[in-house]
């Protein structure tokens, strides 16, 4: 069977970043922002091996918390499974 292709019949959303980095004893996934995310969102992270759908609990710019990051921030979200450098991160509506 075939592999489809983010293009064909996806749901991911808006492209809001790309990972940069992952801390695999926090769990952590360090994102540059190419678009603003919140706390709640609901996102997908996508790539060659990746594919994790969750919402958002915390952002964290410098380890502190926030509320709301917005382009060009990196920040560090807790991911529910291994991230790899180079996936892209989508907003689901």
């Amino acid at each position: 069977m075939a592999e489809e292709k983010c293009e064909e019949k996806c749901d991911c959303g808006k492209v809001v970043g790309k990972i940069t980095h992952y801390y695999s004893k926090l769990g952590v996934g360090i994102i540059e922002l190419s678009d603003t995310l919140k706390a709640g969102d609901k996102i997908k992270i996508k790539g060659h091996s990746t594919e994790i759908d969750q919402s958002v609990d915390s952002i964290q710019i410098n380890h502190a918390d926030v509320p709301e990051a917005k382009k060009d921030d990196v920040v560090g979200i807790k991911v529910n499974d291994k991230v790899r450098e180079g996936d892209e991160v989508y907003k689901v509506e």
